[in-house]
């Protein structure tokens, strides 16, 4: 999944050729898809564009009440400066938080998510001149600058090629801080050390990577060609929208940060960890950010540090350094390679080690938790935790055979190897029908998320397609999302009481099979109306909403789709047992207030 096969050497002349004619249609008015919207909050002098209609829904900045009434005229319209709205990274709410938070381990930058009553409830409005996003893989390179109209990264990293301004573009060069002459010499790099010059990092055994304080993506971007799937993150802080950047050029991400709990990601899902200046104070507090790591990380999985204490001898970066290097000894971690400005740890499979840490009283260890259970909201634990021999992971294929995996994790919590290809099987017929649906290419839809993932099968029948999908696995449910990241796939736990770690508009598409009746008992801040507008802050201006669910359900989502500003059409499927399902096929409309 990615688009990998975009970025073969003799493509590029036709993604060159592509981006003249891009520049050219934008001078001349248009990027292949309409870039003016359809619906406009008042029509004035300063705004005239054919076919554009008045929208009902007022511009007012309303919160959550209770209980819940949605006006006639449609959901009120947040004013336009709240157009990067991110309940739970809201600055101004973190604000009054910060006396009981720990801030000497960052614990600010992590989610904190208001009370019902202190959120909004209003559409987020897109910024002026907000333009139809660019489409992959030209987007890799190029995004439109009044999308995401920032310009501090540019000014304090352009000399670190992260990103340059280019007339009404953002360009990102594939730079970043510890490789400003491009990611792929850099990833060579890596896999020279780890290899010893012999391979790289496919050939390592690479396929999943967990990307820390990861900049606008450009790792991620040049690991597409691989095959290898990246997981980036990075807090809403100093570094402004850089995840919003990485998302707009249609690259997997997510804000989050490691500070005092768990990251939510299933254990043993990454063969690698990468830091490169991510900013994370790994030595601090015991090491438990990298017991954290390590509880990530596969067996034999690599730890990548770039960073000035793996390279400099002033300031106090050699103490650092002698920390660290204690550190990952007393985990069993075993440095193999330092080379330029980074150095390589390898996780081992060495009981007779930790056994012989745990004895000296070097580190604590514990035993691995229930991995039945969703790793939500869940503090940091002070110790390696080590598997039982009966839950030891086996050693999984390379792509594309990994897709088919049945994972043992999916055994441990009921779900046979029948139900599983069952899911699998009917995923590949049902976006098959989608396609029909949809009417639409395949290259106008790149970020995709599945908000209810189960096993992944949704996000296998995409897997060939040019884009990449957030695999959702709701908090409250059984773990399957072990099995998922057993696929090669990448995806994470969320409860959908709480507005998710994204930035507005950043979803093409976002599909939710049975993920209201889930929901559906659970509260003020679970009902139907939170989770729509929640959809609707994270899909994109003409972005797609695929629902099925229980038919009072969809006929409710029906009737509600027009008040929050969606076209909505039903169709019937089978479902998965053969019976007649209805289909919701919703589309955002582009609006904007002038």
């Amino acid at each position: 999944m990615g688009g990998g096969s975009a970025f073969k050497l003799e493509s590029w002349q036709m993604i060159t050729l592509a981006l003249l004619l891009m520049l050219g249609s934008f001078y001349a008015g248009t990027l292949f898809r309409q870039n003016a919207p359809n619906y406009v909050s008042q029509l004035s002098n300063n705004f005239s564009f054919p076919g554009t209609s008045l929208f009902a829904n007022k511009v007012e900045l309303t919160y959550r009440r209770t209980p819940l009434v949605i006006p006639e005229t449609g959901v009120d319209v947040c004013p336009l400066s709240f157009n990067e709205y991110i309940p739970c990274h809201n600055v101004s709410y973190i604000q009054t938080l910060l006396p009981s938070l720990d801030t000497s381990r960052r614990e600010e930058l992590e989610r904190h998510c208001p009370p019902v009553q202190q959120r909004l409830f209003c559409l987020v409005p897109p910024p002026r001149d907000y333009k139809i996003p660019i489409r992959w893989p030209i987007s890799r390179d190029y995004v439109w600058r009044s999308n995401v109209n920032h310009t501090h990264l540019a000014e304090v990293k352009g000399g670190q090629n992260w990103v340059h301004e280019k007339d009404q573009l953002w360009w990102f060069p594939g730079g970043g801080t510890h490789f400003k002459h491009g990611a792929p010499e850099y990833i060579q790099r890596l896999g020279n050390m780890i290899t010893n010059d012999s391979g790289d990092l496919r050939t390592a055994g690479v396929v999943q990577v967990l990307d820390v304080g990861c900049g606008v993506s450009s790792f991620s971007a040049f690991l597409l060609p691989l095959g290898v799937q990246t997981m980036s993150f990075a807090p809403k802080d100093g570094h402004e929208n850089q995840i919003q950047f990485s998302l707009e050029r249609g690259i997997g991400a997510m804000i989050s940060a490691i500070a005092t709990k768990q990251l939510p990601y299933p254990s043993s899902s990454f063969e690698m960890v990468h830091c490169s200046r991510c900013r994370v104070d790994w030595h601090e507090n015991d090491g438990i950010l990298l017991k954290e790591v390590d509880r990530l990380l596969r067996s034999n999985g690599y730890f990548v540090y770039s960073a000035p204490p793996a390279y400099r001898k002033d300031k106090d970066f050699p103490i650092i350094w002698e920390k660290l290097v204690n550190l990952t000894s007393a985990m069993c971690w075993k440095l193999i390679a330092k080379r330029v400005q980074t150095a390589i740890w390898m996780k081992q499979e060495d009981p007779a080690c930790l056994q012989r840490i745990s004895e000296q009283k070097l580190i604590d260890i514990c035993d691995a938790a229930d991995d039945s259970k969703s790793f939500w909201n869940t503090k940091l634990g002070n110790c390696i935790q080590v598997r039982g021999m009966q839950t030891n992971a086996p050693k999984l294929p390379s792509k594309p055979d990994r897709l088919s995996i049945y994972s043992e994790s999916l055994k441990r919590i009921g779900i046979s190897q029948e139900e599983f290809t069952s899911e699998t099987v009917f995923w590949q017929d049902q976006v098959q029908h989608y396609w029909r649906l949809l009417n639409v290419n395949k290259t106008e839809i790149r970020n995709v998320m599945d908000m209810n993932a189960f096993c992944g099968g949704f996000a296998v029948a995409l897997d060939s397609s040019p884009m990449w999908v957030m695999n959702i696995v709701p908090a409250t449910m059984k773990n399957t999302l072990s099995a998922i990241y057993d696929r090669g796939l990448i995806g994470a736990f969320h409860d959908w009481c709480e507005p998710f770690s994204t930035y507005p508009r950043t979803y093409d598409l976002l599909h939710a099979n049975f993920l209201f009746s889930h929901y559906k008992e659970c509260g003020e801040g679970c009902l139907l109306e939170d989770i729509l507008l929640e959809m609707d802050r994270m899909i994109r201006p003409q972005g797609f909403i695929i629902i099925r669910d229980e038919d009072a359900i969809t006929s409710t989502i029906k009737d509600l789709a027009p008040k929050f500003l969606w076209e909505v059409e039903s169709h019937v499927l089978d479902n998965i047992k053969k019976n007649s399902e209805t289909v919701l096929i919703c589309r955002k409309k582009f609006w904007a207030i002038v």
